[in-house]
């Protein structure tokens, strides 16, 4: 064994990221038990500070993807590096602390209904802090103030000391945003957080992922299947389609046709978020 200790081992947590890091995909298959192939030699670079949508039908392979970046499904071949982590190589420990860098954000909130807002958003400091005050649930000064920093930064600050489960599903979504921010990672990953969203709610949350982009640097990546959300907040926006890539380009022009090819069929009335 060796004689140096990880700030983690030590119990001093992990170090927090120190701006925003690169994605790279190179040649990644993921191939599940069942047989059913959802990435297929998809090599992709997203440069650091890129606010980039993922767009794509249901099964067209956005959430493998999504969670291969964040070491939460292992491709079967290629390479995954978030950073200075080769995530498709990380095991244990050094994966828990590279997850530690990559905020996430579910559709499902996964949030702790019977907490507060604060304790819910405090979790995305136990990567940094050391694992007695992560198992007392005690806060540093330090990890209160980012916690309410990020709660401001969304416009929760007010609902801090709320039960979780008694908030809208917007609210929910933005305590998530929160726990994700109170990390303060390199990387911010969100997968389908408005699919569950009225309209005027999802433009909020796409609203702060962008604020999140623009005032952070932080380098963000969402999946998304409406077509307007994607030209409305991001920059470039990559379509998936049975696994492969089959659209990457800028957002902001990409035409019905565009998402045709993606979707594999004509635009349709759900393919828009509307009013």
């Amino acid at each position: 064994m060796s004689d140096t200790l990880t700030r983690s081992e030590a119990g001093g947590g992990t170090p927090p990221a120190s701006g925003p890091w690169p994605i790279e995909l190179d040649d990644v298959t993921v191939r599940y038990p069942n047989g059913v192939v959802a990435l297929k030699n998809v090599s992709l670079s997203i440069a650091a500070g890129e606010m980039v949508a993922v767009v794509g039908l249901s099964g067209s392979g956005k959430s493998t993807m999504i969670r291969t970046i964040n070491g939460l499904v292992q491709p079967t071949g290629g390479r995954v590096t978030v950073g200075p982590h080769a995530v498709s190589e990380l095991r244990g420990r050094a994966l828990r602390e590279a997850r530690g860098d990559i905020g996430m954000i579910f559709q499902a909130f996964n949030l702790a209904d019977r907490a507060s807002v604060f304790h819910n958003a405090l979790v995305g400091r136990f990567a940094h802090m050391p694992t007695w005050r992560t198992m007392l649930g005690l806060a540093s000064a330090e990890d209160r103030e980012m916690v309410m920093r990020s709660l401001d930064s969304v416009g929760m600050l007010e609902k801090v000391w709320h039960r979780a489960g008694a908030l809208s599903g917007g609210q929910k979504q933005r305590v998530a945003i929160a726990r994700a921010l109170s990390q303060e990672p390199a990387v911010m990953l969100a997968d389908e957080p408005v699919a569950s969203l009225d309209p005027p709610t999802a433009h909020a949350v796409m609203a702060d992922l962008e604020d999140i982009n623009a005032s952070r640097g932080l380098t963000v990546l969402v999946n998304l299947h409406l077509m307007d959300l994607a030209r409305q907040y991001t920059t470039r926006m990559i379509g998936l389609r049975a696994g492969e890539v089959v659209f990457d380009g800028p957002a902001a022009t990409a035409t019905d046709a565009d998402f045709e090819a993606i979707y594999g069929r004509p635009v349709q009335a759900r393919d828009r978020l509307g009013e």
